[in-house]
């Protein structure tokens, strides 16, 4: 077992106790005497109880203190730890060692070497003979593996396990064995995001709502997901959209997931498009350190109180309300790899502005050895189009060496085939990736379309400069080139004998993402754009975001320019804003100001001041008003006043907002959250993941959950924690401050490895241990009671340790008035009672003890 200090007398003995015993035990006394044979051994101390005052006539037993934090022999449910890493729960055996029921070992196998890690192969040939024989059933790890040890927490039922790293089997770091992943419990889930947004501008009056929907049941490994939205307008009447339903598992052989519905093919080889079907492909969550779902940051300018709304291949997939001045969304949920973004600015006097930020996968390189597929047979699935025909796409990767990695793909549907082949190379001088498409397309009342597209883009890292170049790419097609989504857009205007597409089609495009960190001082830079130009139509469409951000002491400034395509006139902008920040004050509250100007092409000069904070022990509501003034000349200018705020509650988030000039009035208001419900009740969260924990703890309401910002246990003694890592572990804490004190944790940390989209159950154990109160206990004659004397109740339950003074923490008294006895020398009958009496308080919300006097007779 393993020995710590502080465990040697959990409650025996009172803190100022704990700590003169300590001072004062003899030195040396604190070493541990211990077979190196064993892998586990109680530690033993030896107190030297002449430093300790003795009542004249007798002497003090302080010998329970001598032993550490003992686990009995037996069969024990545990975390497993090896060299600091965990690895799930496993089964632990402990048994007698020798004579002294109080020394028990840990007992090692076949099958918990082999689940901590232990390469086999590289043991001595007795070792794997000791292993197959059923001659020893309990054998320690130091006589199976040189130099490891294992130590039993049995407060925290934890196992940790030390090895060489010579002796393990070599596996990728943070690698969690398959059959060790959570698919959870049963459930069904909800997230909602609702908000309402009414403008009157000129005259005329806009209201329009929407409601965004994730929905989904948990069946053992199978997960249910249905994503849509309902968009109602008093111009446009009331729609709802289904972006996609399906039905999804994970294929933990194959490294795989398993999608039957709606979904989007992965654009690693070919583009990004919706689908409904089957689709078969890799996962790479399922890799330890591998790479995660990549959706790019959104940025954007709001002259007011705007609504944002970002499509992808013409489906909805965000939208929120935005207060003046610069926005960034970096939190959009990854519907594909490829496909650009719509990105829909509504601003309150109904003017609207789009622009498109590039969404394309990265350069293709893998590790050496690993392989990702896809397989797709379904619908095309498109929004745009009134045919939907059968579609089946097949790609492949594999990293042949560090240098090399090949790619390709096939896709086939009536009337259209593709077929790519390429290859990524990882160098020094950056990734490259080359690929050429071959595509043909069949017309029925225009010419066929036959044609190539090259595309070579390239990503580098340029430590000297900090420069990030995350996406560089250029595509050159042919005359008769179209991809898959082109194609089906032309011939379904074919097949309408509508024509060919009044945008063109694509000739060139380049694209570029580029993140550059200045020397310490200077700050920072971005910028993304793209250009392209069209076979069929004159000019190029040229957009960027481009920004600089740095502070000089307290005070932030930031420069930002772009150009967005306005959709009343039709013309592109050019825009441009300067915001300058500074927090009104030290405090945790303090409110933000910030100050921006803005401008461009043929708009007028807009000054913004605003002034932000937040209120609450976490943050939990937040505030913003702003004024703003445009300079248009003459009747063109007007002020606008606005005020935004929002409230995360422990079930939802809140928010509202609205603004007033001369010419428009808005107001918005909306509420986010997400539900739970299960078969150990129904559980409200203002924010919910993909993957997520119920966190159980009873009469621990009003405890902090530490993965999540305000997130605490609600009065039903659940909590949500959302957003955790699938098929990796996850380390899940609950604080216990601010705990009523008669209620304790037994553990306050678990890990979990979840499956994608899984809802774990956790739970934490809670102990109602009774009232505590620090009696200051005299004997008949005042003198106080003796130093190191064992305070139990009657039922012989040792519930504190006196210490100086008399005085004793004592826990554990489950009624308020009752007879403790007092004893400080068991051979010699030393002994007294004293009745105590505690006053009344509510132990739900009492976070201190009672002090009370009391008479030892």
């Amino acid at each position: 077992m393993q020995f710590r200090q502080h465990q040697s007398f959990p409650s025996q003995l009172s803190p100022i106790g704990a700590v003169v015993l300590m001072a004062f035990a003899s030195a040396g006394a604190w070493g541990a005497t211990a077979d190196p044979s064993a892998s586990t051994q109680l530690a033993e101390v030896q107190f030297n109880d002449q430093f300790i005052q003795q009542p004249a006539g007798g002497r003090i037993d302080i010998s329970r203190f001598n032993k550490g934090n003992v686990a009995l022999p037996g069969d024990y449910h545990a975390d497993l730890y090896v060299n600091g890493a965990w690895l799930g729960r496993t089964e632990v055996k402990l048994r007698q060692r020798g004579a002294d029921s109080s020394q028990a070992q840990i007992c090692f196998d076949r099958a918990l070497l082999q689940r901590v890690g232990v390469d086999l192969t590289k043991s001595p040939a007795d070792v794997a003979a000791r292993l197959e024989s059923s001659a020893e059933d309990c054998m320690p790890l130091p006589s199976l593996v040189n130099d490891a040890t294992a130590t039993f927490d049995n407060g925290e039922q934890r196992l940790d396990v030390s090895v060489p790293q010579i002796a393990l089997a070599r596996t990728a770091r943070g690698y969690v064995e398959p059959r060790y992943w959570d698919d959870g419990v049963p459930a069904a889930l909800l997230q909602y995001n609702a908000n309402l947004y009414h403008a009157d501008s000129a005259g005329v009056n806009s209201t329009q709502g929407y409601v965004g929907l994730n929905a989904g049941i948990n069946l053992g490994p199978w997960r249910f997901r249905h994503n849509g939205n309902l968009t109602s307008s008093n111009q446009t009447g009331t729609h709802y959209q289904s972006v996609q339903t399906n039905i999804q598992r994970s294929i933990a052989p194959l490294k795989s997931q398993l999608t039957v519905g709606d979904a989007f093919t992965d654009g690693a080889v070919f583009d990004s498009v919706g689908f409904r079907g089957v689709q078969l492909a890799s996962d790479d969550r399922m890799y330890p350190e591998s790479q995660r779902g990549y959706a790019p940051i959104v940025r954007g300018f709001a002259e007011s109180n705007a609504r944002v709304q970002i499509r992808q291949n013409g489906n909805i997939i965000y939208e929120t309300t935005v207060a003046p001045g610069a926005f960034e969304i970096n939190d959009l949920y990854p519907t594909g790899y490829g496909g650009n973004l719509d990105v829909i600015v509504t601003e309150a006097d109904g003017r609207v502005r789009t622009s498109t930020v590039p969404y394309a996968a990265a350069v293709n390189a893998l590790r050496p050895g690993v392989t990702r597929y896809g397989f797709t047979l379904g619908q095309y699935r498109s929004p745009l189009v009134q045919n939907h025909p059968m579609l089946f796409q097949g790609t492949v990767q594999h990293g042949f060496t560090n240098l090399i990695t090949g790619y390709g793909g096939f896709v086939a549907s009536p009337g259209y085939m593709a077929a790519q082949i390429g290859a990524a190379l990882n160098t020094n001088y950056g990734a490259f990736g080359l690929d050429i498409t071959e595509a043909a397309t069949h017309l029925e009342r225009q010419p066929n379309r036959n044609g190539q597209s090259l595309r070579l883009s390239y990503s580098k890292l340029v430590e000297p400069t900090g420069t990030n170049l995350s996406v560089a790419a250029y595509r050159y097609s042919s005359r008769g080139y179209l991809d898959l989504a082109d194609a089906m857009a032309t011939r379904d205007l074919d097949r309408r004998n509508m024509g060919f597409a009044a945008n063109g089609i694509q000739r060139g495009r380049l694209q570029v993402t580029v993140n550059q960190s200045l020397p310490p001082g200077r700050g920072s830079f971005y910028l993304t754009g793209s250009t392209q130009n069209y076979w069929d139509r004159h000019g190029t469409d040229t957009q960027f975001q481009a920004g600089y951000t740095n502070t000089y002491r307290r005070m932030n400034y930031s420069l930002a320019f772009g150009r967005q395509r306005d959709t009343s006139t039709g013309k592109w902008d050019n825009r441009a804003m300067l915001t300058v920040g500074i927090p009104l004050g030290t405090g945790p509250h303090a409110p933000y100001s910030s100050t921006s100007l803005q401008g461009g092409t043929g708009t007028p000069t807009t000054v913004q001041e605003s002034v932000t904070g937040t209120l609450g022990v976490d943050n939990a509501f937040a505030y913003g008003v702003n004024v703003g003034h445009s300079s248009g000349g003459g009747a063109n200018a007007n002020t606008t006043a606005g005020a935004n705020a929002s409230y995360m509650s422990p079930v939802a988030t809140l928010t509202g907002s609205v603004s007033k000039n001369n010419n428009y009035g808005q107001a918005g208001v909306g509420v986010s959250g997400g539900i739970v419900a299960y078969r150990g009740g129904v559980a409200f969260t203002p924010m919910i993941g993909d993957t997520t924990a119920i966190v159980e703890a009873s009469d621990a309401a009003g405890a902090r959950v530490a993965n999540g910002s305000g997130l605490r246990v609600d009065r039903w003694g659940h909590a949500v924690v959302s957003n955790l890592s699938p098929f990796a572990s996850n380390q899940v804490e609950i604080d216990p401050k601010g705990l009523p004190i008669n209620v304790e944790l037994k553990s306050t940390q678990q890990s979990v490895a979840p499956t994608a989209g899984a809802v774990v159950r956790l739970k934490f154990e809670t102990e109602n241990t009774g009232r505590a109160a620090i009696l200051n206990i005299r004997k008949a004659d005042g003198t106080p009671a003796p130093f190191g004397a064992d305070v139990s109740n009657p039922q012989g339950q040792s519930i504190g340790t006196v210490a100086q003074g008399g005085r004793v923490i004592a826990r554990g008294l489950k009624i308020d008035t009752g007879r403790l006895l007092v004893n400080w020398d068991e051979a010699g009958g030393e002994r007294c009672w004293v009745d105590y009496s505690l006053p009344k308080v509510d132990t739900r919300t009492s976070a201190s003890y009672s002090v009370v006097d009391a008479v030892c007779r």
